[in-house]
């Protein structure tokens, strides 16, 4: 024999050399024995029981999914029951006795047969032919309109084509399966044999369907007993191989696709270790990159393979992952390259606290640390707080045009504008306060976390939400509470213009805050009675908004409150839902459900207060 146990387990030439070598390795072996070293000999120095379980050892630890006669296809001969069962339902013990007894079968001396008539090597397709020649036209014609056709007859059309029942069809495919199985036993077809064995190993666990054509060159000569190329019958021998998408697997396709998910569970790898690891499941090297693009929930992003799951806060946390980076808005659309709105982006990176604002139109991954982002005129007060109640307008100008992307004009505008004041020449404080830094500010009766239909988001920004009626649609103005107005940094006697894309919104406090008209924005999102509508100002002035339409019916009553304030993901529990309200009224991740019901009522949010039965 000069057979080594490469030759015989396919599995083991496509799998990686690391991978292989510490399970195989034996001292009583030369290195890479199992390439270099016929089998009988390997058995006659470590023992037959010793090589089976190396190769047990190595199926379980890396091919779990594959049927035992992918590992081992002379099994599929000796035991095809056994054979088409996987390692990890028959465990180390059970693949080591399989094996074991191939083994002993190769390895017992024969007598020498009698010497068989000498005929020269003969083309496969030849071969081939000759187990069909001998049949009549009827068992031809179903061998090539349903064993091997690519668009199968049915039993109807075939007993009516040949004037028999379809049990008669039935029972004449039966007979050439049987015909066929017993001629591959036979010495003609030991060409034939070897070659599926070698094919198998070149395939691999998953290979282009495509692949199995143009793997020699005969794999394409027509049949002349049956009219068909020759590779479909030799993919019928490729017993275990799933067809799936394209791709011929070995076992289940699910399965080794998800087996190639979690590789990727953790987070993106670099493309050439992605490859490294999706060979260790069986996957040929030139062919892996090919398979992970295919399989679900896997993208590569950046010469890095990502797992790409179905919502966007997850698709641009493996965006930012990848980049390593903070990325605007406007570049992880990009680099999405779905059909994600622009506004959906933002607001999911404003909401979620996997994300951080980073800058005036940056965001990174929260799990990176850095400060946060608040707009031009909270971070000028964070600049005085920190130099302790008082700042140079120049330095705080240094400070934050070289940490941001904020202009000198658009830092020294804020800070001569409404909540600071001047308290020496070029030095200024947040207004209402003493040169300590205590807090003397003027104050609306209510403050914005007691006003109705004023939440915050996640970077400290307060929004308000208007329901949208017929009003609203007509184009009417409308009241905006005292407390949000406030916050804008309005006063009594204020007016603010805010600027949108579909034509500036006024905002103007005579006797009390009122909004002008704002149906170019509620024609922009084709909004209907009933829908809501989010809105703020930026410190540049513009108005930002969000849209969510009339809730669903049939929501649970927690994310219907949850939903009022502009939460739109899933929560597990109500406690959860509660943290989340108390978080957007101003409360701290302390408070209690009676805390949170309270300040409800005190701020008259009776709507929400309905779903959560306080």
């Amino acid at each position: 024999m000069n057979l080594s146990l490469s030759d015989l387990a396919p599995p083991v030439r496509w799998t990686s050399p690391g991978q292989v070598a510490p399970v195989l390795e034996e001292p009583q072996l030369p290195e890479a024995w199992w390439q270099a070293l016929p089998l009988d000999r390997a058995c006659a120095v470590a023992g037959t029981q010793t090589v089976a379980g190396r190769l047990a050892d190595l199926a379980v630890a890396f091919w779990g999914h594959l049927p035992l006669g992918d590992i081992l296809p002379l099994l599929r001969f000796s035991d095809p029951a056994e054979a088409e069962r996987t390692p990890e339902t028959l465990g180390k013990d059970v693949a080591q006795k399989l094996f074991a007894g191939v083994f002993e079968r190769l390895l017992e001396p024969v007598p020498e047969p009698a010497p068989a008539p000498v005929r020269p090597d003969r083309p496969l397709p030849e071969v081939i032919d000759e187990l069909f020649a001998a049949l009549d036209d009827r068992q031809r014609a179903i061998a090539r309109d349903r064993l091997y056709a690519a668009q199968r007859a049915t039993l109807d059309e075939l007993a009516q084509r040949f004037s028999v029942t379809r049990e008669r069809i039935r029972q004449i495919e039966r007979d050439l399966r049987d015909h066929v199985e017993s001629w591959l036993g036979g010495q003609d077809a030991a060409p034939l044999v070897a070659h599926v064995t070698w094919l198998r190993g070149r395939l691999g666990s998953a290979a282009p369907a495509d692949d199995l054509q143009a793997t020699v060159p005969w794999h394409r000569t027509e049949l002349r007993s049956l009219g068909i190329p020759a590779w479909r019958f030799v993919r019928t021998l490729l017993t275990g191989y799933e067809q799936s998408d394209g791709w011929l697997v070995a076992g289940g396709a699910d399965e080794l696709r998800e087996k190639t998910r979690q590789l990727f569970a953790d987070g993106p790898r670099p493309i050439g270790e992605a490859v490294g690891l999706v060979s260790g499941l069986g996957v040929r090297e030139d062919v892996a990159e090919r398979w992970i693009l295919d399989v679900p929930h896997l993208r590569v992003l950046g010469q890095h393979v990502v797992p790409w799951p179905r919502s966007i806060n997850e698709k641009a946390e493996a965006v930012l992952a990848v980049s390593g980076a903070p990325l605007s808005p406007e570049e992880i659309q990009e680099r999405i390259g779905e059909d994600y709105s622009l506004v959906g982006i933002r607001n999911q990176l404003t909401a979620d606290d996997r994300f951080l604002r980073v800058d005036r139109n940056k965001y990174g991954l929260t799990r990176w640390g850095g400060d946060e982002y608040l707009g031009i005129r909270e971070m000028i007060a964070r600049e005085i707080e920190r130099a302790g109640g008082e700042a140079s307008v120049s330095t705080i100008v240094t400070n934050l045009t070289s940490r941001y992307d904020v202009s000198e004009s658009s830092v020294r505008a804020y800070s001569g504008g409404p909540g600071f004041e001047r308290t020496q020449r070029g030095w200024i404080r947040v207004a209402g306060t003493s040169p300590s830094g205590e807090a003397e500010p003027y104050q609306p009766r209510k403050d914005v976390s007691l006003t109705r239909r004023s939440f915050r988001s996640r970077d400290g920004r307060w929004w308000h939400r208007v329901d949208v009626n017929a009003e609203h649609l007509r184009g009417s103005g409308s009241p905006l509470p005292t407390g949000f107005a406030a916050y804008l940094g309005m006063a009594p006697g204020g007016q603010l213009t805010a600027s949108a894309t579909s034509g500036d919104v006024v905002i103007s406090w005579h006797n009390q805050p009122t909004m002008g008209s704002i149906r170019n924005v509620l024609s922009e999102y084709k909004a209907s009675e009933g829908d809501h509508v989010f809105l703020t100002v930026s410190d540049g002035g513009e108005l930002l908004t969000r849209y969510l339409p009339a809730a669903p019916v049939g929501m649970p009553p927690v994310n219907r409150a949850l939903y009022l304030l502009g939460y739109t993901a899933p929560v597990s529990s109500e406690m959860e839902g509660l943290r989340l309200i108390g978080a957007r009224i101003g409360l701290p991740d302390t408070a209690t459900r009676e805390e949170i019901l309270g300040r409800l009522r005190e701020r008259g949010d009776r709507d929400i207060l309905a779903f959560l039965g306080g």
